[in-house]
């Protein structure tokens, strides 16, 4: 494919993930969340093995939209699953779920680069994730919780939008854009900014720093509580934009990386949280009308900052991260003002 057909292609994944939201809603409303988890993990790493061993485009673009249906269910069933658990525990654990998966991606990226540089094919390389994948999911299955599905609030319903799942929503939009954002753009931005060949490094500064972050997300929500750690976390994630934008240098950028990653860190794990407290929808409802948001945020933000980049500069766009991290205060005090209505 050439650049114009590969921006194209890349459109699948967002729009069968967004396609998929109210499928997976109407879906973990009808049923225990497990049944989704378990269905969607069986699609998501078959459609995995379809993506690698696709010879035509046309089976490629089948296989990625399964692929996009499968994560999509296992978003909002996993997210529910934990806030069912968190529940029961009577205390916030949601932050550490959200760290054991970014745990997950560090290994991921390891794993990848390691079968890259040895020469692995693809399909040896995909094929033992799902060997892998289909063991492990097998074995913890069984510890899913059971019985999950609340009676009430499992029907969307139509019309003006309810306020509060409204500006939670926003939330997560808000940082959908940052996290999503810096993901895509800033190995770019280290190789085009910052002219350093070690592009990966600033990728991997903010996910060390992401992944750190969220295992003491918890006990910072039992310290200061969750409305006060959104702004600190907004807060820490404008400090560390503010010096990408300004000082674009090599030692300064992987701090700046590193503090916006800390800042990032909390606040997908604190929106999940804070959506399950909806007076009007069942957790899982709740959970999978915020995350059409974040697929919403993931889907804009990549090529906003692209057309920004392109009128002025890169560096410049980097003000996009900046002002979602502003309005995400701003959204974060609507929330709670509307939280019980």
């Amino acid at each position: 494919m050439n650049e114009a057909e590969l921006g194209s292609f890349l459109f699948i994944l967002p729009i069968c993930s967004l396609i998929g939201l109210p499928v997976s809603g109407w879906l973990i409303a009808k049923y225990d969340s497990r049944y989704l988890l378990i269905s969607g993990f069986g699609i998501y790493i078959i459609a995995l093995l379809g993506i690698g061993s696709a010879s035509k485009i046309e089976f490629l673009m089948l296989a990625v939209c399964f692929f996009a249906f499968g994560l999509r269910a296992i978003n909002i069933s996993m997210n529910t699953q934990a806030i069912q658990l968190q529940k029961r525990y009577g205390k916030s654990i949601n932050g550490s779920f959200h760290g054991i998966w970014s745990l997950g991606g560090l290994c991921g990226i390891l794993y990848a680069t390691s079968t890259l540089y040895f020469k692995i094919s693809m399909m040896v390389h995909l094929g033992s994730v799902v060997g892998f994948a289909m063991i492990s999911s097998l074995v913890v299955s069984i510890y899913l919780l059971k019985n999950d599905r609340e009676a009430g609030g499992n029907k969307l319903r139509l019309g003006r939008p309810d306020k509060f799942i409204f500006y939670t929503g926003l939330v997560v939009f808000c940082a959908a854009v940052c996290e999503g954002g810096i993901y895509d753009w800033s190995s770019v931005y280290f190789r085009e900014v910052v002219q350093n060949e070690l592009f990966t490094l600033s990728y991997l500064v903010f996910m060390i720093a992401m992944t750190v972050s969220r295992f003491f997300t918890d006990t910072l929500i039992q310290i200061m509580g969750m409305k006060k750690l959104f702004f600190v976390s907004a807060s820490v994630v404008i400090f560390g934009v503010s010096i990408l934008i300004l000082f674009p240098t090599f030692y300064p950028a992987l701090i700046g990386f590193f503090i916006t990653g800390v800042g990032v860190a909390s606040i997908f794990p604190m929106s999940f949280s804070l959506a399950s407290q909806s007076k009007k929808y069942a957790p899982g409802m709740a959970i999978s009308i915020v995350g059409t948001y974040a697929t919403v945020g993931v889907l804009l933000a990549p090529p906003f900052v692209g057309y920004v980049a392109h009128l002025f500069n890169l560096n410049l766009a980097f003000l996009i991260f900046l002002g979602a991290a502003i309005l995400l205060i701003v959204f974060s005090r609507k929330a709670y003002q509307h939280i019980l209505t």
